[in-house]
């Protein structure tokens, strides 16, 4: 199945996957424009998310499917996978509808830190493996991993935790827990502040990417603490990516000459 268009009379229908600052500015950079429409898809699992501008829908589509079926009623053109690089199942999804639909697919995925001088990194596979290192590494950790994933540490009962968190945990979470609501992003100062004064010694993160919460790692690397990171999920074979928000829009741009991939 494919979308009806008449490329004389409408706009580029872009949907673009969102919940991170990539997803926020590619529609930004769209909404101004009126060779797109643009409708930004929320999966609402943060209870007050910082909308972008232009048509926001919130939930899951179910399934593949159910992407696929929503791409076709709605006249999309267009789809840019800008899912956080641990939203796997999305992923997942938007290339399976995307061969079903034949509509073009793009993943803007920014690229993944890299450990510099005098970081001291290890790395785990999935947060059951981090969960299995801890007890090696630290016994006050600052754990940026999400609030989601907080069960696999629950077993982790000599262990102390600060989350920092928009909303609060729910389900299993380490029965030593300190939860600290807050919103980001957050500059150096902040983050250098608030390992001093939990006095971590040992940060677990994902390999999230960006520069938005990079500041973390800095100051981990300033005051010699180790930093686990758990590396990113399987990607989908095959998708184009783009790695900048610019290249997403290059991408889109060439959309009537039949572009393929980021150019």
């Amino acid at each position: 199945m494919s979308a009806e268009r008449d490329p004389e009379r409408d706009p580029e229908h872009v949907l673009v996957l969102g919940g991170t600052t990539e997803a926020r500015r590619l529609a930004q950079a769209l909404a101004g424009d009126p060779a797109y429409r643009v409708t930004t898809s929320l999966a609402g699992r943060v209870a007050s998310p910082v909308l972008p501008p232009g048509e926001v829908r919130v939930g899951g589509f179910g399934g593949v499917e159910g992407l696929a079926r929503w791409i076709v009623e709605h006249g999309v053109t267009r789809v840019v996978d800008a899912t956080h690089p641990f939203a796997e199942h999305m992923s997942f999804h938007a290339s399976g509808a995307g061969a079903l639909t034949g509509v073009p697919l793009l993943a803007l995925r920014r690229p993944g830190w890299t450990p510099g001088p005098g970081d001291a990194w290890t790395f785990a596979d999935s947060l059951a493996h981090a969960a299995d290192l801890v007890a090696e590494l630290g016994d006050r950790v600052f754990l940026t991993t999400g609030r989601t994933g907080l069960h696999a540490f629950a077993g982790l009962t000599d262990t102390w935790f600060l989350v920092r968190s928009v909303d609060p945990p729910q389900g299993p979470v380490p029965p030593r827990l300190e939860v600290l609501l807050a919103r980001g992003p957050f500059d150096l100062a902040q983050e250098r502040e608030l390992l001093a004064r939990h006095r971590i010694d040992l940060l677990v993160t994902k390999d999230s990417g960006g520069s938005a919460t990079a500041p973390k790692l800095t100051a981990a690397r300033e005051a010699g603490v180790p930093v686990l990171v758990v590396r990113r999920p399987p990607t989908p074979a095959h998708v184009p990516e783009a790695h900048s928000v610019e290249a997403a829009l290059q991408w889109l741009g060439g959309a009537d000459r039949g572009s393929s991939g980021p150019l």
